[in-house]
């Protein structure tokens, strides 16, 4: 289940390394390659007054893994975003609680 939220980054570039990157992420996370949900929305960011260039900002929403799996979710994603000539990525997890998160209106756990 984890969903990204990929700000900064084109379409065309998530289309380009969606497959691979979601591939390694699978492996990571000990899950199918269909729990993945990439979200690439429009942004447009202002500074000063002046529309300024996006950099990229990758939001991880999820049921918390631990340190390592949060650290090598994290590696994996800046490289396959470093791929697409930026610079410098920011990854930040926002952690769901499972018995705040429901399906169909059921509570995934207690």
């Amino acid at each position: 289940m984890p969903h990204l939220v990929i700000r900064g980054v084109s379409i065309e570039e998530m289309k380009r390394i969606s497959k691979p990157l979601v591939g390694e992420l699978a492996e990571i996370c000990e899950c199918g390659t269909d729990n993945f949900t990439f979200e690439v929305p429009h942004s447009t960011f202002v500074f000063d007054g002046e529309e300024i260039p996006a950099f990229p900002l990758i939001e991880v929403k999820w049921f918390e893994r631990g340190q390592e799996t949060r650290d090598r979710f994290a590696q994996s994603v800046t490289k396959y975003i470093m791929s697409t000539g930026v610079d410098e990525v920011e990854v930040v997890f926002i952690p769901f609680s499972e018995p705040a998160y429901y399906i169909n209106g059921e509570r995934v756990g207690d």
